[in-house]
């Protein structure tokens, strides 16, 4: 699976992942992490998530990488938001008050241009990505966000009898990735109310990262 994937999925506007509310679980979870008003939350692989604008009207800023520009685009579109849109490296930054997104390869963001950060939510970006990439974006996510704690939302179900995305993650790899930096404490574990592309039934996680 490569970037040329992602582009595909956005240009036919093949998004099923996309959410037409806030997250559930990012609602009820999200004070788990004890931010205050004027915190940095990082999204990795955010997409145009509605999550962002819950954020926001919390009053956090809110930072992300996105690979598909269409997705940003249409980000800042539904946020009704007209964003400065710079270079930076091999990236390009969209940003506007309390917002920044980094539009190319989250693999060539790096620490010093992604800035603080206070917390991270990643609710699409581990569940995306294959294993062997997996193994490469758990550190480089943990090196660019300074060890920030995480909110994680997984899914666990039987790989055999669907392929990937999202891709199956179970709780012994949450410790594989992330054990030696952080308490993996998993606040909740839940059947999927619908199967995962209509196929497989799964158990949904969220885990605090701290």
């Amino acid at each position: 699976m490569d970037a040329g994937f992602w582009h595909q999925k956005w240009q036919k506007n093949e998004i099923g992942f996309h959410q037409s509310n806030a997250d559930a679980q990012l609602v009820k979870h999200f004070p788990q992490l004890q931010l205050q008003a004027g915190n940095r939350v990082f999204l990795p692989l955010c997409g145009k998530t509605l999550d962002i604008a819950w954020m926001l009207e919390q009053g956090y800023q809110v930072a992300g990488a996105e690979l598909s520009q269409i997705a940003i685009e249409q980000l800042f579109a539904n946020l009704n938001i007209k964003p400065e849109i710079t270079t930076v490296g091999p990236l390009k930054r969209y940003s506007a008050q309390n917002i920044d997104i980094f539009v190319g390869d989250i693999f060539e963001l790096t620490a010093q241009e992604l800035g603080t950060v206070d917390a991270v939510y990643d609710r699409a970006a581990l569940v995306a990505l294959p294993k062997e990439t997996r193994k490469k974006y758990t550190p480089h996510l943990i090196t660019i966000t300074d060890r920030a704690p995480q909110l994680l939302l997984c899914f666990e179900y039987d790989q055999d009898l669907m392929a990937g995305p999202p891709f199956s993650i179970t709780p012994d790899e949450i410790v594989d990735h992330y054990a030696a930096t952080y308490q993996t404490i998993l606040l909740e574990e839940e059947p999927l109310l619908q199967r995962i592309k209509g196929k497989v039934e799964a158990t949904a996680s969220v885990w605090h990262l701290r």
